[in-house]
């Protein structure tokens, strides 16, 4: 099982990192040591500060590759979400240095992961709405309209270079809004408002 997460897919995002908007997906993994389910804490690390990214997840349903675009829907069964908690300062740095910055994204238990929907039952595949709430308030909140690439874009594309199996998943981008978690804050993410992750920070 993998875990393939997409980089710059909302602009407001990519505006408030001071990214350029990219002509293809950018893609990088996390391991599989770095999910964190059932809705068990997250213990802050001692590398910070540490960034939440709400994302919409895609659970991947049947073996593919070189995946077209018109087939691509069929690839993947349900939608669910989750977050690709970052270490920012960490990231940056890789950057700076022109180093890759799995360090930043893919150290133990920096995606915790929410329940899934089924594909039949979301409304609307193409409008997905989401968001995040830190502590009750509201920090994140988009669309699956807003992305500039699409789910079957990111399916196609990704199946080019690496095959699809069942079981992988696929964060599809995090919207503006990223910011620091603290000791004690409180992630709870939703789906057309069903809550479907909690994740406290310890």
């Amino acid at each position: 099982m993998k875990v393939l997460c997409i980089g710059r897919n909302y602009r407001e995002h990519i505006s408030e990192l001071h990214h350029s908007v990219p002509s293809e997906p950018v893609f990088f993994m996390k391991p599989d040591t770095s999910l964190l389910k059932r809705n068990r804490p997250f213990f802050l690390p001692d590398y910070g500060p540490i960034h939440y990214e709400v994302e919409l997840v895609l659970h991947i349903c049947k073996v593919g590759k070189n995946i077209r675009k018109q087939f691509a829907s069929t690839y993947f069964d349900a939608v669910g979400i989750g977050l690709d908690f970052t270490a920012r300062d960490i990231q940056n740095k890789c950057k700076e240095n022109g180093l890759p910055w799995l360090i930043s994204k893919g150290f133990d238990n920096a995606a915790p992961l929410g329940r899934f929907i089924e594909k039949f039952n979301i409304r609307d595949i193409q409008d997905i709405r989401f968001h995040l709430e830190k502590n009750g308030i509201t920090v994140q909140k988009a669309s699956s309209s807003e992305m500039i690439f699409s789910f079957e874009d990111i399916i196609s594309f990704i199946s080019g270079y690496i095959t699809l199996k069942t079981g992988d998943l696929i964060f599809t981008g995090t919207p503006s809004g990223v910011g620091p978690v603290k000791i004690g804050d409180r992630l709870e993410a939703f789906i057309e408002g069903e809550k479907l992750l909690e994740c406290s920070v310890k």
